[in-house]
């Protein structure tokens, strides 16, 4: 039986449920809110904190909202923004039912904040495909950080060398290499049972 520890974004889900397109692409368009002003003013010196718990997410961006576009509240942006990054890669996603038939256990590992966490579990009804979720603001710690590698596999009690990472970002890949788990660096064109199937023959 293997672990198979899967991120969210980039690999499961990708961009607007209509299109695939980045989920911020009609941002300004759709609500009179400039992209590069949310990433200057929130996304780079808020994000760090909510995203591993310390702080939440809606005061948070509440108060620059009430700044930078006092006309949007919270709620409708993250409404917005949770809805328009919610495709999912359906052969991923049928490549894990598949891995799970066949006796292997598969996780949800990813930087997420508690409510986007809930949504994808909840809303987007990934609990009903997977056996569980390790996101970082419940970790205290993301990826690539040593730490949350350390929480999931003690979470699930098996040996390093069973858990197997499929990740798009290279510094989290090579961070579980490190931490022992092996991993599989994820581009869109690639095949989850492939690639598994060439990390076992690797390590035969």
């Amino acid at each position: 039986m293997r672990t198979i520890m899967l991120d969210v974004d980039g690999v499961l889900v990708r961009g607007r449920p209509h299109d695939g397109a980045h989920l911020f692409t009609d941002l300004e368009k759709d609500l009179g809110l400039s992209l590069d002003q949310l990433q200057s003013a929130f996304f780079k010196p808020r994000w760090p904190a909510i995203v591993t718990g310390q702080k939440p997410l809606v005061p948070e961006l509440t108060e620059v909202l009430a700044s930078i576009a006092p006309h949007v509240t919270a709620e409708a942006l993250i409404d917005y923004w949770f809805f328009n990054d919610s495709r999912v890669d359906l052969a991923v996603l049928d490549a894990v039912g598949k891995l799970r038939l066949s006796g292997d256990r598969v996780y949800l590992a990813t930087n997420q904040e508690h409510m986007r966490a809930n949504y994808l579990m909840e809303t987007m009804g990934l609990k009903d495909h997977v056996d569980g979720i390790f996101y970082s603001a419940s970790i205290g710690h993301r990826k690539p950080d040593r730490a949350f590698f350390a929480h999931a596999t003690g979470a699930v009690a098996v040996p390093v060398s069973d858990i197997t990472l499929i990740d798009d970002t290279e510094e989290n890949v090579l961070a579980a290499r490190a931490f022992g788990w092996s991993a599989v660096h994820w581009t869109p064109d690639m095949s989850v049972a492939q690639e598994l199937a060439a990390l076992t023959s690797q390590q035969e």
